[in-house]
This record gives structure tokens, sequence and C-alpha cells, in this order.
């Protein structure tokens, strides 16, 4: 029973981080191909469904780790998925006036390729028990690059959005 259990999940997370690998380099793959033939202002539009999809699917790893799939601390995965969930849905999907701005084309290329880069990580192990070496040196070193260019991109984001929050009263609790 336990090796059947073992190959179930196995099994589910081999399905689950080789879609959500699917959805970033769709997401990928639109950004640059909208900013080399529109420009910055149309990204948002191209990738909004896949990133929301891709984005969104991220709270199954919550689950994941709750019952024991994965070995993930929930402390690490809580905030870092909120906060994405909160740049996708609160500030890019809800605030139509920042969805044109440059710093979203850094925001979803930096996701997309990290993104892509960790799930086919994760689905190459389970698929053969260890992951290629220049995927490993991919994974910890892209960082390094994407790392500042995504949170720069996500701060740059909430801070502009926040006066047409305001002037929208959107989010805004009136107390009597």
């Amino acid at each position: 029973m336990a090796r059947i259990l073992s190959l179930l999940r196995r099994l589910y997370l081999t399905v689950y981080n080789w879609a959500v690998f699917l959805g970033w380099s769709q997401v990928l793959f639109l950004a640059v191909k909208t900013l080399k033939d529109s420009g910055h202002e149309h990204v948002y539009n191209a990738v909004e469904k896949p990133l929301q999809l891709a984005q969104t699917a991220a709270v199954l790893e919550i689950l994941h780790g709750l019952v024991g799939l994965v070995r993930s601390p929930i402390t690490a995965t809580l905030p870092q998925i909120g906060s994405r969930l909160y740049l996708t849905w609160v500030i890019l999907y809800s605030v139509p006036e920042i969805q044109s701005h440059f710093l979203v084309t850094s925001l979803v290329i930096s996701w997309s390729i990290t993104e892509s880069i960790r799930y086919s990580f994760f689905g190459m192990k389970e698929v053969l028990g260890f992951a290629p070496s220049w995927l490993m040196w991919l994974r910890y070193s892209t960082f390094l690059l994407l790392y500042p260019t995504g949170i720069s991109s996500e701060v740059g984001l909430i801070y502009f959005a926040l006066p047409y929050i305001k002037e929208s009263d959107k989010y805004c609790i009136r107390m009597p």
C-alpha cells in the first residue's frame, strides 16, 4: 500500500510540475512575442489569463506542504505565494491603469523564467530522480539577476498602483 501511495504521489507531482511549467512557458512566450511585436504596453493583455492561472495554481503548493506531499515549510511558502497572488489579483487585475506600465513586462518575464526553470527542475527530479547539473545551475544561479528585477518590479507596481487605489476607494473601508 505504501508503494502505491508513493507512486501516486510521484505521478501527481510530476503532472503538477510539468503542467505548471507549461503554463509559465506559455506566459514567457506570449510576453516576449508581444514585447517584440507590439511593445511593453500590450504585454499584460497578452498574458493575463495564463498568468492568473499559473500564479493561482501555486495555491496548491500550500496544500502540498500542509498534507505532507512535499517537505517545503509552509512558513516560507505562504508569504511568497501570498505576495504573488496579491500582485496578480489586487494590483495587476484590479488596477487597469498600471497594466501597460513597463514594470509589468519585467515582472512577468522575471517570474516566468524563474518559475519555468523551477518547475522543470522539480519535474525532472520526479521523473528521473535527479535533475541535470545544468538545470540545477540555472535553478540556483538565475536568481542573481531575476530576484532583483522581480522584487523591484513588484514594489514599483505596488507603489504606482497606490494613487489609483486611493482615488477609486478600492479596498477602502469607511469607518462610521
